[in-house]
């Protein structure tokens, strides 16, 4: 099997705050196949190593009505603070994008 990037295979990946402590990260999927395929290939604990957050910290919610998956996450800075470098949370996106199934 050849190596797909997820981004490839979904309809968008969005990230962006979920407040000034949390990001969220939105997997929508224009198939339910390929949602079905994401629920089972796309484990928490990698998703949690690839932003290097513990796996008990990261939330994760499998919608199939709507065929998302969300990711919500504790930002590593304080949003807005002298060391925060994506304001809105919207460079989390391409992370998960690039990542390999």
């Amino acid at each position: 099997m050849i190596p797909t990037c997820l981004g490839d295979l979904v309809l968008k990946v969005r990230s962006k705050n979920a407040g000034p402590f949390w990001v969220t990260i939105d997997v929508f999927c224009d198939r339910r196949d390929v949602f079905d395929r994401l629920v089972s290939q796309l484990s928490t604990q990698r998703v949690a190593a690839l932003y290097q957050v513990a796996p008990d910290q990261l939330k994760r919610f499998d919608i199939p009505d709507l065929r998302v998956i969300k990711f919500s996450l504790p930002r590593p800075v304080v949003q807005g603070s002298a060391h925060d470098r994506d304001m809105h949370g919207a460079q989390y996106a391409a992370l998960l994008e690039e990542m390999t199934l």
